[in-house]
């Protein structure tokens, strides 16, 4: 175990969302690293606690997979990816990116749910 890894943890799930400007390549990089920066930082985590990731987007978003674009930008290599469509419900929130992420926590770290930009509105109690 890693010296970060010393005490009490416990395997967490944490939700959150975004929304990109539009369905390009770079609007949805924008804002799936942004979302990923958020998770990290609002929960204090180290990348190699990050177990698992699985991203819906919304049926208007369909220029690239998140999944790739946090493999890439966000140095998470060794973290089991899947991206999903989001289920079509009418009035849903546009070019909607939704994460729920597993992760390592420290038992007594509070955990924050990043929930950004457009897709605040989703959760107004966890922003």
């Amino acid at each position: 175990m890693s010296e970060e890894m010393k005490g009490d943890y416990k395997i967490v799930f944490i939700r959150g969302a975004t929304t990109a400007s539009g369905n390009s390549v770079r609007e949805i990089e924008v804002a799936v690293v942004e979302l990923i920066d958020e998770l990290i930082s609002r929960n204090n985590m180290i990348k190699t606690n990050i177990l698992s990731i699985t991203f819906t987007a919304t049926k208007d978003l369909d220029a690239c997979f998140p999944a790739s674009i946090a493999r890439k930008f966000n140095g998470l290599d060794s973290v089991a990816f899947l991206d999903c469509q989001q289920m079509h419900v009418s009035n849903d929130v546009d070019f909607c990116i939704r994460i729920m992420a597993q992760v390592l926590l420290p038992s007594n770290n509070p955990i924050k749910h990043p929930y950004l930009r457009g897709a605040t509105k989703l959760r107004t109690d966890r922003c």
